[in-house]
């Protein structure tokens, strides 16, 4: 479903079942995966790639070359960047154009969520199953099952499929309150058993 104060350039390809509300604007070459919610006021940028079950609250934008996984969400107002040095002009005052600065992405693995408002400053990889606090600024790559938070976002603590901080059972290993299951830490890495 598109609604019909929205924008979509007519080389983008939607996946079956993907619902685009008032107002978002989804560019030139995007490619979306089925079932995917795009806000009201959202905005997709050109050749931007996004699995299936990805789901952007309103006003979120997702500048190219971003590339999203299978069931990532990106909370309200959040923002992936795409330019590492971002200017207006060039060093000689002109305005500059397309063809003078180089497009960086924001990678962001299965089932990781950006909460309301964050930022993540490209270039970066945000990990599978991880989740950016609210209003955080990320500026450096996100392992896996990370929760950060902050500016400059720091790891405070494990999280699970659920979202939910992990619990210590054991040395290195740790277990989800609300789904029993259990990941192991080795070397500063978590991984589900």
């Amino acid at each position: 479903m598109i609604r019909p104060t929205a924008q979509v350039d007519p080389t983008a390809v939607l996946g079956e079942g993907t619902t685009i509300w008032d107002l978002a604007q989804i560019r030139e070459n995007a490619r979306l995966g089925p079932n995917c919610s795009v806000g009201r006021g959202a905005y997709v940028g050109p050749g931007v790639r996004m699995g299936a079950n990805c789901k952007l609250q309103n006003h979120a934008l997702v500048y190219e070359p971003a590339v999203l996984a299978d069931g990532v969400f990106i909370g309200p107002a959040a923002v992936l960047t795409n330019d590492h040095h971002p200017r207006a002009v060039a060093p000689d005052g002109r305005l500059k154009g397309g063809a003078d600065w180089e497009m960086t992405a924001v990678r962001i693995g299965e089932g990781a969520a950006i909460g309301a408002r964050a930022v993540c400053v490209a270039p970066v990889t945000i990990g599978r199953w991880s989740l950016i606090a609210a209003g955080a600024v990320v500026t450096s790559d996100v392992p896996d099952f990370a929760l950060v938070m902050g500016v400059p976002a720091r790891r405070v603590a494990w999280v699970g499929r659920a979202g939910v901080r992990l619990t210590p059972v054991a040395e290195g290993v740790w277990e989800c309150p609300r789904t029993g299951a259990v990941y192991e830490e080795k070397d500063g890495v978590l991984g589900e058993r």
